[in-house]
């Protein structure tokens, strides 16, 4: 044999090697774009529904936000009136405390004033000649 004979052996032994891991490799590459071409069919399939929804659902949480945001509003006026109320029952709270401490501040001084009277009467009726029984 010639040295191109054993050359030419050599590469056909290599060429055959090769093929021999080429073609389980080539075999696993044809699954993966099988199974990858079923994945990009089937989320070519559901993907629009589940935009779709998404966008639903994105809607829905707009309108709870609004809804929410109209609560607090209607919440914050009630809040506001409560608390105006509320001023109102304590300035009539202070007038009726302020004027019910006068109107008994004038009681008491009329009732001393009349204790006082009474008791005037009641010395000059001694001096004057005893007391009457109102008969």
């Amino acid at each position: 044999m010639t040295i191109v004979e054993i050359a030419a052996l050599i590469v056909a032994v290599v060429f055959a090697v090769l093929v021999g891991y080429l073609v389980p490799v080539l075999m696993q590459v044809r699954k993966t774009v099988a199974e990858s071409e079923r994945l990009l069919a089937k989320m070519n399939t559901e993907l629009p529904a589940l935009v779709v929804e998404l966008r639903a659902v994105s809607q829905n949480l707009n309108e709870v936000t609004s809804q929410a945001r109209e609560g607090v509003e209607h919440a914050a006026v009630l809040l506001h009136a409560v608390g105006e109320v509320g001023e109102s029952v304590r300035q009539v709270h202070n007038v009726v405390c302020g004027s019910g401490g006068t109107l008994l501040s004038n009681v008491a001084s009329m009732v001393a004033g009349v204790k006082a009277a009474t008791h005037v009467v009641r010395e000059r009726m001694k001096h004057e000649g005893g007391a009457h029984n109102g008969g």
